[in-house]
């Protein structure tokens, strides 16, 4: 049985509040999503498509993807890494208890409270990988269409294909974003091995975070220019 005090109760529900309204508030209200630097970043692959169309030698582009490809697989390796250490952690839950223990004002829970720690965090990286290697997959798909686009600028067939190629691109990277918030609500979930208030002001902390880097930083004003 687990045994969780109404703070670690409060606490997770903030965490799944803070992921999940975010998360639907940001990819799903349409006023909200037009202003982000993601919306940005999808007119601007498509204007690169669209360029893409006058160039004759396209080297230049498929090495655009591939770098993308290149951070979207580093992710997606250490997320398998990360699950490998989870996995660890779980199997020695002693150790892990104490190691934690020593940390100041840390309330290391019972064992059964550990492994639902642990477990949670099992489930958020888990939903990272997928999300990542789903990007890179989109990712690869986006450089066949590319490929696939014939030379010239005069083709409507050529143009319907760049339109094709920067929706596939941009759904990569949508979901590359949704793998790396992931990330964030990862870390945050890790300050529940802590303590529950840990947890709180992590998943707050983070999506303050968020929303500034997405809707208040220099790069996005740069980008809706």
């Amino acid at each position: 049985m687990f045994q969780l005090s109404i703070l670690d109760y409060l606490a997770l529900g903030i965490f799944v509040t803070c992921w999940a309204g975010y998360s639907f508030a940001v990819d799903h209200v349409p006023g909200i999503k037009a202003r982000s630097v993601i919306a940005a970043m999808d007119e601007h692959r498509l204007r690169w498509m669209h360029a893409m169309l006058l160039r004759d030698n396209r080297i230049g582009d498929v090495n655009i993807i591939g770098n993308l490809m290149n951070s979207t697989s580093f992710l997606a390796n250490t997320a398998i890494f990360i699950l490998g250490g989870l996995l660890a952690m779980m199997a020695s839950p002693e150790l892990g208890r104490r190691i934690f223990g020593a940390l100041p004002f840390a309330a290391v829970p019972d064992p059964a409270g550990w492994e639902l720690r642990i477990a949670l965090l099992l489930l958020i990286f888990v939903r990272a990988f997928f999300e990542l290697t789903w990007a890179l997959r989109q990712f690869n798909y986006c450089s066949i269409v590319v490929g696939s686009v014939p030379p010239g600028s005069d083709a409507p067939e050529g143009l319907v294909r760049a339109e094709t190629a920067a929706r596939v691109a941009n759904r990569a990277a949508r979901h590359f974003n949704t793998g790396l918030r992931a990330y964030y609500f990862g870390l945050a979930a890790l300050a529940w091995i802590v303590h529950p208030v840990a947890l709180a002001a992590a998943s707050l902390w983070v999506v303050a975070e968020l929303h500034r880097r997405e809707f208040r930083s220099v790069v996005r004003d740069a980008l809706k220019t």
